[in-house]
């Protein structure tokens, strides 16, 4: 089971962030104990983009990006019932995918859609780098927050795959539920803003918040060294 590093003076509450930027500026000096080590910094794109350039500025480690896509319901972009990892890999929300009326075949077309529209975001925004091989390191990965947690859950399988030792997660804002679910996949998981009840929303822990593009994403990242 790994270490939950919170802030108590934040559970609960909403709104406890400026923005991105700020979230990323609060994560970074609860960090501060990876300054100087060799920990691979990876950042979910879009929203964890910003929260994680302010951690890469910070502690002075190079940013890459880790590409991880939701499959998406048929009828909606809003919700997803699993996610796939930069190798195609899939995992599944089962319980949810018990409750609703998808057939395999819809299943099948989904992931499909899904694995075509991540290769074509690798190609945009990681440019066909390709992946480090972790060899040990630790591996540390940001977003935005933790809703169902499924495209974590996905990053962090892979990042496993590619040899990282220690794994560490940091968002500013999570589900009490997701956080406690993702624990035993971890050795740490930063996040000053926890939040309980029935209903969680990422925005929630936000003043200011917009859907990023693809095309700010690669603003943010052209002044770091990437996959360094």
């Amino acid at each position: 089971m790994g270490r939950l590093i919170e802030d108590p003076a934040l559970r609960d509450r909403i709104h406890v962030f400026a923005d991105r930027s700020n979230a990323g500026q609060r994560l970074a000096a609860q960090l501060e104990g990876y300054r100087g080590t060799d920990a691979c910094l990876f950042a979910i794109p879009a929203g964890g983009v910003p929260v994680a350039v302010e951690i890469a500025q910070a502690l002075s480690i190079p940013l890459d990006l880790i590409i991880v896509r939701k499959i998406q319901l048929p009828w909606t972009t809003e919700a997803g019932f699993g996610a796939l990892d930069p190798a195609g890999q899939a995992i599944f929300n089962e319980d949810l995918i018990h409750r609703l009326p998808l057939t395999p075949e819809e299943i099948d077309t989904q992931v499909k859609k899904t694995a075509a529209e991540l290769k074509q975001r690798e190609k945009r925004l990681r440019r066909g780098k390709p992946y480090p091989v972790l060899a040990g390191r630790p591996a540390l990965v940001v977003d935005d927050g933790l809703a169902s947690g499924y495209t974590m859950r996905a990053a962090i399988g892979f990042l496993k795959a590619q040899g990282a030792g220690k794994l560490i997660v940091a968002v500013p804002t999570a589900s009490e539920r997701t956080a406690w679910e993702l624990l035993p996949l971890l050795d740490e998981l930063y996040c000053p803003n926890i939040r309980g009840g029935y209903s969680f929303a990422v925005a929630d822990a936000y003043k200011n918040w917009y859907d990023l593009t693809e095309e700010e994403v690669l603003s943010m990242m052209a002044p770091l060294k990437i996959g360094e």
